[in-house]
């Protein structure tokens, strides 16, 4: 027996039962809105208010107050209402002079300001002072490194080899040819500890040197794959002598396109008479301070990173037969870089960073 005064009954329209049932079943929206939205399905379906409120977890009242606010002000009133909250602590004025002081001074006795300093300076709250600073993308703390080439003939060697990249000649291998010098044979002081459950690989901060080694690379950018040779010292006869180890390994049918460096060994006299007394090769020079044009910087990262780092090596032997290993295993499995900066996007990037130097020193 039904007891109280009748309902008015809440009938909904095609549209409004789609975007209520929306709202329903959103993960996103807040959870208020959808537990109301749930209320007026339900009251649509004829449920009373008592067995509303045990499905939703709120009392009858609530389950009341919101079927009338849906008859009265509809869907709109659904959403929560804004609070006004308590008044700003931090005024427009305070916020710019915050930003300007980040921008164009430093602390006395500091290089850059940090979130403790500047709210000691400003008297404002190191909440604030974060929210402020990442509001207007302010890092302090941060630095962004660059390196402009000053070759004067930059376009026309980013064209060389990236065409090359771009299009390979035919019946040509080309290889990007440089080393890596003072590789350093490290050993702890301690023994490593191991890592566990909970616990990452520990190791002391002191080391051993036992010596160094210099990795010379060529690396063949239609295969991805590795001619290497370690060698004790740094000069031209090494990195002649690793070039005649290339030489022998190529066929001589193919020509050969040699992407070397700026290094003073590349360009010592008798390393430039050898290439040039042999037709088939051809030796393109990137920009001065644009190493990153030659591939194998890549694949030297990638060693730096696999092999050498986090390496631990009681002698210089020890260190080249980890080289050695790392190259033997990566040329078996190894695919080729895929470049895809063309000449035009290269030269907008640094018209672009070129543009950015000039608006800061205005």
């Amino acid at each position: 027996m039904k007891t109280g005064r009748p309902k008015v009954p809440v009938v909904l329209s095609e549209v409004q039962q789609q975007q209520l049932k929306t709202w329903a079943a959103s993960r996103s929206l807040p959870h208020g809105l959808v537990r109301r939205a749930r209320i007026v399905l339900l009251v649509a379906d004829g449920l009373t208010n008592q067995a509303i409120a045990e499905k939703v977890g709120l009392s009858k009242q609530m389950v009341g107050k919101w079927r009338r606010r849906y008859l009265e002000r509809g869907p709109a009133d659904l959403h929560d209402e804004v609070r006004p909250g308590r008044p700003r602590s931090v005024s427009d004025e305070d916020v710019a002079e915050l930003v300007h002081k980040t921008l164009q001074s430093k602390p006395n006795g500091a290089i850059h300001w940090s979130i403790r300093l500047m709210a000691e300076h400003t008297q404002i709250s190191c909440p604030t002072v974060h929210r402020i600073w990442s509001a207007f993308g302010l890092r302090p703390h941060r630095q962004r490194h660059f390196k402009l080439s000053t070759d004067p003939f930059f376009v026309e060697k980013d064209r060389d080899i990236v065409g090359l990249y771009l299009s390979p000649p035919d019946k040509a291998m080309v290889l990007c040819v440089d080393e890596k010098s003072q590789i350093q044979a490290l050993d702890r002081t301690q023994p490593l500890l191991p890592m566990a459950i909970g616990y990452i690989e520990g190791v002391t901060h002191d080391y051993v040197r036992h010596g160094t080694t210099t990795l010379y690379a060529a690396l063949n950018i239609a295969t991805g794959e590795s001619l290497t040779a370690c060698k004790r010292r740094h000069r031209h006869q090494e990195y002649l002598s690793f070039l005649k180890q290339v030489d022998a390994s190529v066929s001589a049918e193919l020509d050969m396109h040699l992407v070397v460096e700026n290094y003073a060994t590349h360009k010592h006299p008798v390393v430039k008479r050898w290439p040039a007394a042999r037709p088939r090769y051809h030796v393109h020079f990137t920009p001065i301070s644009a190493s990153w044009l030659n591939q194998v910087e890549i694949w030297f990262n990638l060693i730096t990173q696999r092999a050498i780092r986090r390496g631990m090596f009681k002698s210089v032997r020890e260190l080249v037969a980890r080289l050695e290993q790392f190259v033997q295993q990566y040329n078996t499995r190894c695919r080729p870089f895929v470049w895809t900066a063309t000449e035009e996007s290269i030269l907008e990037k640094i018209k672009r960073l070129c543009q950015y130097i000039s608006e800061t020193r205005q």
